[in-house]
């Protein structure tokens, strides 16, 4: 059987079957689609970016829909699944209370940390892969006051620079106040 171009109808049939197919897949990932162009989100371990696009590439002959994340302290653009943005530990930027709070838990009382660097680093890595800003405080906090007992090994150093910087930078677009200011608030809530 043809149709009126001449192309065999089950060609036609399935082509009109993968479209349907594909127009399904599409709208349930689309349904996926937590965040839009221009929303600011975290990316665990990276920091504050903003979602400048959300594109479709095709990914092992399936379409898939991606969230372009350019994260400015870094000055780097990331491409992520949207279907995998949940499990790569993508949110959005805490409320006003929340980064309040996180930077009020850093003054409280801190847990002392093993005297062994290798097990620190490593529990405070699992900390801020965690990505919650609660998570990240308590590493600047822990990692602050472990400092100030010895000097902290070169890559826990960087870890704890990472964490500050992570939490400095949420919290500023949080509370809509400038980075520097709300580095002077943290230190002065570390030395409390």
């Amino acid at each position: 059987m043809t149709i009126g171009d001449g192309k065999p109808f089950r060609f036609s049939l399935l082509v009109l079957t993968l479209k349907i197919g594909y127009t399904d897949v599409m709208s349930s990932v689309q349904e996926n689609v937590q965040f839009a162009i221009g929303d600011h989100v975290v990316y665990p371990l990276q920091g504050v970016g903003v979602i400048k696009r959300i594109e479709e590439r095709t990914f092992r002959g399936a379409p898939t829909l991606y969230y372009v994340i350019y994260l400015d302290i870094s000055d780097m653009t990331v491409m992520i699944p949207i279907d995998k943005s949940d499990e790569m530990g993508i949110r959005a930027i805490v409320d006003q209370k929340e980064a309040q709070e996180a930077i009020d838990t850093i003054s409280s009382k801190y847990e002392p940390m093993p005297v062994d660097w290798k097990l620190r680093y490593q529990m405070n890595v699992d900390l801020l892969k965690q990505g919650s800003i609660a998570s990240i405080a308590k590493v600047v906090q822990a990692l602050y006051h472990r400092s100030k007992i010895k000097e902290l090994p070169v890559q826990e150093r960087k870890l704890y620079d990472n964490a500050l910087r992570l939490l400095i930078d949420e919290t500023a677009f949080s509370m809509n106040k400038d980075k520097k200011e709300i580095e002077l608030l943290v230190f002065s809530k570390l030395e409390k």
